[in-house]
């Protein structure tokens, strides 16, 4: 089968398109024909070698797939061959075959394109899950949201939207992306390079913080994500790209009864995984075959030019979803 390879670990340079044995499927897998994938963060990170796969999981990239079920593995039954898919995978996806574990998928709606359908699973599931399934926003919390652009806050914004409308929900984006973000419904939106965001939020709050802050830069924003944060609000980490080290005031933390909680998708054990996917599943899936969520489409790009993709993510130019389309064959949009 083709699949995206690597020359060493580096730049978006040292991809390039080869040829690898087609996978089989073990019990409680299914082997799937990818029809597309999409560039996440975590793809550049191990590209650059910094992001291995978990044990047991392919080594190429890519931890989405939307495309056609090929093959079952012993003990699947809950799908069946030419089922329409998407789901998480450990790795693999920017290949035109890849091993999902069964639980790890979830039908393509008919009223949803197979562009869109590579967008929703690591974004969407990974908004969905640490805003309302841990900590569980109550409609009318508010919530700060980092990187407006980007797919997981742009998912972000849709949910909240859609889940607690009466939950205002600020963004810090760049310039350029302002007046996008408040057209997908943002309650505010901070240009992070022209202003402080933490005195913004205080003024926003009326000196109050936020509940929630999902933040995907780390050590650079601690100091005032915690200055924006209400008593007993949550900040959840998902991303160190602003560095993994910071001086912590922990009496601050104790009197404000602050909480900091750390968490990643990919390593989770297939079984916590899929009770994930099933909570998003029940939470959301609805909303998306409705319409009243939709996935957000930057670009496609054929798998050919896939370190084109790479670069595109890499300069942030992208608002929404960066897709990849693995069979040339099948209308995408």
């Amino acid at each position: 089968m083709k699949a995206v390879l690597q020359k060493s670990f580096g730049s978006a340079d040292t991809l390039y398109v080869g040829e690898q044995s087609t996978p089989t499927p073990g019990p409680g897998q299914v082997l799937v024909r990818v029809v597309t994938t999409s560039v996440n963060r975590p793809d550049i990170i191990q590209r650059e070698g910094n992001y291995p796969p978990p044990k047991g999981d392919s080594e190429v990239l890519g931890l989405e797939v939307a495309g056609i079920i090929e093959e079952l593995g012993e003990g699947v039954d809950e799908w069946t061959p030419g089922d329409r898919v998407m789901g998480l995978v450990g790795g693999g996806a920017y290949a035109e075959y890849a091993l999902a574990w069964a639980s790890h998928l979830m039908a393509v709606p008919e009223t949803m394109s197979w562009a869109e359908a590579a967008c929703v699973c690591e974004t969407y599931i990974t908004a969905h899950l640490n805003l309302f399934q841990f900590p569980g926003i109550e409609n009318g919390q508010s919530i700060l949201l980092h990187g407006g652009g980007g797919g997981v806050n742009t998912a972000a914004i849709q949910l909240c939207q859609a889940l607690v409308p009466k939950s205002p929900v600020y963004v810090t984006a760049s310039k350029h992306k302002l007046e996008r973000v408040i057209a997908l419904g943002a309650t505010h939106v901070i240009d992070y390079r022209a202003q402080e965001f933490s005195e913004v939020i205080k003024e926003l709050t009326g000196g109050k913080g936020v509940d929630v802050i999902l933040d995907h830069i780390g050590a650079a924003y601690l100091s005032s994500n915690l200055k924006s944060l209400s008593i007993n609000g949550v900040l959840v980490l998902i991303g160190v790209m602003g560095g993994v080290k910071a001086e912590l005031n922990l009496a601050q933390l104790m009197v404000r009864r602050q909480k900091i909680a750390g968490s990643v998708l990919r390593p989770r054990p297939p079984e916590e995984k899929g009770r994930i996917i099933a909570r998003f599943a029940a939470d959301v899936m609805d909303l998306l075959k409705g319409r009243q969520i939709v996935p957000l489409v930057h670009e496609i790009f054929p798998l050919e030019e896939v370190s084109q993709a790479h670069q595109l993510m890499e300069a942030s130019g992208h608002f929404g979803k960066i897709v990849l389309q693995v069979d040339p064959t099948v209308a995408v949009h």
